[in-house]
């Protein structure tokens, strides 16, 4: 594994542990030559994914960027960093387990509105808004309303 400091390829892991319950090995590493300590993480993957965009255009898969679209529709939200992980972890697997190379935009855009819808009802708000297109503040208004007429048909919560 290359040093992120100095580049080198000369690096040791220090630690090794499973995280997100055993799905992903989380190593703790450090470089010999500038003494720099970083952690990798490592996951498997089934496949190889295409993703095709609405233009029609392929490109490949990219857990980062898939990462990062949820990190921004929860930024200022706060929800535990390994709740997300294990919701886009479990996004990857959903796709890679489907058995098709390739997964259109709109279907990996659905996957993440369920996700969120879960965790946090924000963050769902701003997905859908650029997901689906808001053009108009009633927009927002209907999938506010989607995520009521939702809580109301599962009712509260209640302990016994």
């Amino acid at each position: 594994m290359r040093c992120p400091y100095c580049q080198s390829e000369d690096t040791q892991v220090k630690d090794s542990r499973p995280a997100e319950d055993g799905a992903v090995i989380r190593r703790r590493r450090i470089c010999t030559v500038c003494g720099g300590r970083f952690t990798t993480f490592e996951r498997v993957q089934l496949r190889d994914l295409s993703v095709i965009k609405k233009s029609g255009r392929r490109v490949p898969f990219d857990r980062d960027k898939l990462m990062r679209s949820v990190e921004v529709a929860l930024r200022k939200r706060e929800v535990d960093q390994e709740r997300v992980e294990r919701a886009v972890s479990g996004i990857v697997r959903q796709l890679e387990s489907s058995g098709e190379p390739e997964v259109s935009s709109d279907e990996i855009g659905r996957l993440v509105m369920d996700a969120l819808k879960g965790i946090d009802d924000i963050a769902y708000i701003r997905f859908a808004s650029v997901y689906r297109n808001f053009s108009e503040a009633k927009d927002f208004h209907d999938v506010i309303d989607e995520i009521t007429a939702s809580d109301i048909a599962t009712g509260p919560i209640e302990d016994d």
